[in-house]
Parts: C-alpha cells; sequence; structure tokens
C-alpha cells in the first residue's frame, strides 16, 4: 500500500506545546530515553515491527501524563502500546513512568496525531484510546475537535476487524459530536446496550487524575465502538 505523506494541519487542536521547565531527570529522559523509544521520523509505521514480541497493539492519542498508558502497558506486558501527545511535559511525565516500570512495550512520539495517523500500516492497531480530548466548547471551535470525518477514516483504517475505539469525555458536547460522526458509519459498532454501558468505567480503564477534577459539565462519558 502507498502512503502519502500528510500535509501539515491548517491548524492546531492543542494549546500550549510546553509548560514549565523540565527537571533535570525528566530533561535527561527527553534527551536520552525518548530517542531510543521514538517512532520512526520517515517511512511506514509498523507497530508490530517495532515491537515482534507482543501479540496485541495499541494506539493512545493525547495521552497527557501518561497515566492510563503506563498503566495499561504495566498490566499488559503482551500488548505494545504507541503514545502520541505533542505537549512537552506530559511526554517527559510519561517518560518518568515508562522508566520507573522498566517498560519495553511502550513507543512515545511528541507530535500532532494527525500527521502521524497516515503513516501507520493500515489494520495494524487492536485497540485505539482516545480519552478526554480537548473539548473545544465553542460552536465556532468545533472543527478543531480531533473527531472529524478524517480522522474517523483514520480510525477505521488503523483498526483491525474486532480492534477497539475508545473514546471517553466529560463534556456533553463532545460526546455528542462523537456520535454523531460514529453511529452513522457502518463500520463502527457502538457497544452500549445499556445506559451504564456509557456511564460506568470499562472494567480495564484506569482513572486519571485529570478524570478526578470534573472539570467538564458532566460525568465521565465512555465510547466503546468495534470496528466492523
Amino acid at each position: 500500500m502507498t502512503h502519502e505523506t500528510p500535509e501539515k494541519p491548517a491548524f492546531r487542536l492543542f494549546g500550549r506545546s510546553q509548560g514549565k521547565p523540565l527537571s533535570a531527570r525528566q530533561q535527561g529522559l527527553v534527551d536520552e530515553l525518548l530517542p531510543r523509544i521514538n517512532l520512526p521520523e520517515t517511512g511506514v509505521i509498523d507497530p508490530q515491527a517495532l515491537m515482534p514480541d507482543c501479540a496485541e497493539q495499541a494506539l493512545e492519542i493525547g495521552f497527557g501524563g501518561g497515566e492510563h498508558l503506563v498503566a495499561q502497558a504495566t498490566a499488559h506486558p503482551e500488548i505494545g502500546f504507541i503514545g502520541i501527545e505533542p505537549f512537552l511535559n506530559g511526554v517527559a511525565k510519561a517518560l518518568t513512568g515508562v522508566d520507573a516500570a522498566g517498560l519495553t512495550n511502550v513507543r512515545l512520539v511528541r507530535e500532532d496525531a494527525r500527521e502521524i495517523l497516515p503513516r501507520f500500516e493500515t489494520a495494524c492497531f487492536d485497540r485505539i484510546y482516545l480519552l478526554f480530548p480537548d473539548p473545544w466548547h465553542k460552536k465556532r471551535h468545533a472543527k478543531r475537535r480531533f473527531v472529524q470525518p478524517e480522522t474517523r477514516d483514520q480510525f477505521a483504517r488503523l483498526l483491525k476487524p474486532g480492534g477497539c475505539l475508545r473514546i471517553a469525555t466529560d463534556v456533553k458536547s463532545y460526546a455528542d459530536h462523537c456520535m454523531a460522526e460514529l453511529m452513522g458509519d457502518a463500520r463502527f459498532v457502538w457497544q452500549a446496550n445499556s445506559a451504564d454501558d456509557w456511564r460506568i468505567p470499562p472494567a480495564d480503564h484506569i482513572t486519571t487524575r485529570y478524570e478526578t477534577k470534573n472539570l467538564g459539565d458532566c460525568a465521565p462519558v465512555f465510547m466503546d465502538f468495534l470496528r466492523a
């Protein structure tokens, strides 16, 4: 399959790319560990080739400080986890967790996910996580939400048949937005049969500090879709 080099996105989906200065340890991990577990800078990315000892492959888009990614990778050494995050301080925190746990089933990249997704091999992921993305509350900013027709198409391309896309949000308008984008697409099958299926966190979910802050306007909503 031919993969075209993605064009630079017209606008950013995130705010600052760096916050307060990194600690000496964090900077050291960014300088030394990140290059060792980074994604290839060019060419098609095959997660299975990067982590051949892993039976499954998972992707987390916008992993924040890496709490969920590191905890999942620790609990599931048989799964390879790739994380994409543009915020340097979040990447540094995730690297601290990866280093402390001695994880070998994680690859991280500091980048806008829209530029990376087209480079992945088709049908290469068993799971994709998009947890509490920036909701872009204002109507005029809705086009900046990560879930759009283009990214929906990438989710469909990247997931293996039967693979799971999990989106979580604590903003009602974003939940409505996601449902409108995905429910009408026959490539995705929503797994909820009752309200508890989206109100109660999945059994394998890892609660992060962000969730406990209750910054949204509703209780967290968990939307699991299987790739048909």
